[in-house]
């Protein structure tokens, strides 16, 4: 008995000792990223300073103050220098204000030197000729991680440029900067524990959204004129609202990703962005696909942005593309347009500053000549639970908990990594026990305990299940006649922290993922002295805990960015963005 008490002993002690090196490990490893960022933000200001030295009469605020269209004309007919220009966004990077204050940068790529001698040699000036642009974390760059916010991938460096970095810098621009992201990217915060929180640039209590909300920061505060996300739940379009810019999703195999160097894919799979490391998107179908897309202060540079991409360096590299070039017919176009519209999509209602936002913009369209027809998006719930939820959580959430195997969980994150984590067993029993109870629980974000597929054949039937959805979706979208639609996007910003407490409150982007259909986000407001006081009788759907956590999560947002979302069916990006610069044009007259 001895002999035994005293082994069992010996093995718990064991086992102590490996937990115990094993978080040291990830600690030391965690400390060392943060250094290499740090030493790389000094190189960044070093440089700054030498060419300050060098050339001392630069107009930095003539450069930061104009529009990316203005800012091309200027660098292609040669008034301003590509140096001067990247070195202008360097220093308003480095400086105080942006960086240290948000928290928005991952890296800084020192290739960007590199990059500006070598556009400097070409012979014909691409379409973002001397450009400086900033990318998100998971997008891949030669030499640079590409980490999620995992302790795991703080090892693996890319061996080459993604398709996308590659095209861009053939088209001229210089990539200066990888922006932050939130841990494995399933949130709509931006928050890891390598790189910690990022904050919104125009109150520091509020978050910057997610998941490219490291992007929504740095080109909100001025640091970067045009940036690239991507977007499975909305996480393009929510940093944008939260942010104030504007930014677009595109049908996800317009600008899709392509296999990397391990042979894997950076696109998207069934589970979410971070299975690109381990599963091939050739393996399984990909019911709810990631898209990529431009973030910027204005329509016009997210059009300049899908015009260069779509080239065809992109259709040589990436054959899945398919060779359809920007049309800058239907960009340009003055047709009025036949608008549906909606405020609630009746699932999670908004707090009245947004819907407020629709109403206004509808009326401005109606007075210049647009017809609005009212629209109803066909049954959310079901969208919500049986289609987005179900993909994300086919297998119970085993597949996302594996990415955390080695980590330390964020805050943010860990109550639904302990939600995944509940015995398949009692998940079961749960959703047999909370079956009656669903319409109340639509919105607790712990939702993922029910829905799963339990078999190959269920899978098949979700997926048949989406495809039937869209159908019905467009059916009653052309029955209607309609060109594009008008409706909310969440916000405004969140205080840090609530997106987790609030996961399904992102139904109004989630449905145009699950539809695959292009859409944007446009700023036409901020949220007045009177919305607050609104805000303060808001009830939701019925006052329960999830409504009054939203009312929390908005509040002393006066003065903060509020946004509509703009749609198009699917091919249709170039009309979308009409529609985007139609309501950002009325809403800056107003």
């Amino acid at each position: 008995t001895s002999a035994a008490l005293t082994l069992l002993g010996g093995s718990v002690a064991a086992v102590v000792v490996w937990k115990w090196l094993g978080k040291k490990m990830i600690q030391k490893k965690m400390e060392e990223a943060r250094r290499t960022r740090d030493e790389g933000l000094k190189k960044m200001a070093k440089a700054v300073q030498q060419f300050r030295e060098q050339v001392p009469s630069v107009q930095t605020d003539a450069i930061l103050s104009l529009p990316l269209l203005g800012l091309t004309e200027r660098l292609r007919e040669g008034s301003l220098s590509p140096k001067n220009v990247l070195y202008t966004y360097l220093e308003k990077v480095s400086a105080l204000e942006v960086n240290q204050q948000t928290n928005c940068l991952r890296h800084f790529i020192t290739e960007c030197e590199e990059q500006l001698q070598k556009i400097q040699q070409q012979k014909q000036k691409g379409l973002l000729y001397g450009i400086p642009i900033s990318i998100k974390d998971h997008i891949g760059h030669k030499g640079h991680l590409s980490t999620c916010g995992l302790v795991q991938y703080l090892d693996t460096v890319m061996k080459e440029d993604s398709v996308l970095v590659k095209v861009l810098k053939r088209q001229g621009a210089i990539p200066f900067a990888m922006t932050n992201v939130p841990q494995s990217l399933f949130s709509y915060d931006c928050s890891n524990p390598i790189f910690g929180q990022t904050l919104n640039p125009f109150n520091h209590q509020k978050s910057p959204g997610g998941s490219s909300g490291g992007e929504g920061a740095l080109i909100a505060a001025g640091g970067s004129i045009l940036g690239i996300g991507s977007d499975i739940g909305g996480s393009i379009r929510l940093p944008s609202s939260f942010c104030g810019l504007c930014g677009l999703k595109p049908t996800a195999e317009r600008l899709r990703w392509v296999l990397d160097q391990r042979g894997c894919a950076e696109g998207w799979t069934i589970v979410w962005h971070i299975l690109l490391h381990h599963v091939s998107i050739w393996s399984c179908p990909t019911p709810v696909p990631c898209a990529m897309g431009p973030m910027a202060r204005d329509v016009d540079s997210l059009a300049l942005c899908m015009r260069a991409l779509l080239c065809e360096e992109m259709f040589q590299l990436d054959p899945t593309v398919p060779p359809i070039p920007f049309n800058g017919e239907v960009y340009c176009s003055s047709t009025p347009l036949r608008v549906g519209y909606y405020d609630t999509d009746g699932y999670f209602p908004l707090p009245p500053c947004m819907r407020r936002a629709v109403k206004e913009t509808r009326s401005a369209l109606q007075a210049a000549g647009h017809q609005l027809v009212p629209f109803s998006p066909p049954r959310i719930p079901h969208v919500m639970t049986e289609l987005f939820m179900k993909t994300f959580y086919a297998d119970g959430g085993r597949a996302w908990l594996d990415v955390f195997t080695g980590n330390i969980v964020d805050p943010s994150l860990k109550a639904q990594v302990n939600t995944c984590k509940i015995p398949r067993v009692v998940k079961k029993l749960l959703a047999l026990l909370l079956k009656p109870l669903q319409f109340l629980l639509l919105k607790l974000k712990d939702v993922i305990v029910i829905y799963t597929c339990s078999s190959v054949k269920e899978m098949w039937n979700h997926h048949h299940q989406i495809q039937a959805y869209r159908s019905e979706f467009i059916t009653r979208w052309k029955e209607l006649h309609l060109d594009v639609v008008l409706c909310p996007i969440l916000g405004p910003a969140f205080t840090t922290g609530y997106p987790g407490k609030l996961l399904t409150a992102i139904s109004s982007t989630m449905l145009y993922n699950v539809l695959n259909f292009p859409a944007g986000v446009v700023p036409v407001s901020t949220v007045t002295e009177a919305d607050e006081e609104e805000l303060k009788l808001y009830q939701g759907c019925c006052d329960d805990p999830w409504d009054r956590t939203l009312k929390q999560a908005v509040s002393g947002a006066v003065g903060m960015p509020v946004a509509v979302q703009c749609v198009a069916l699917p091919w249709q990006e170039e009309l979308c963005l009409r529609f985007m610069k139609e309501v950002e044009t009325l809403s800056r007259e107003k």
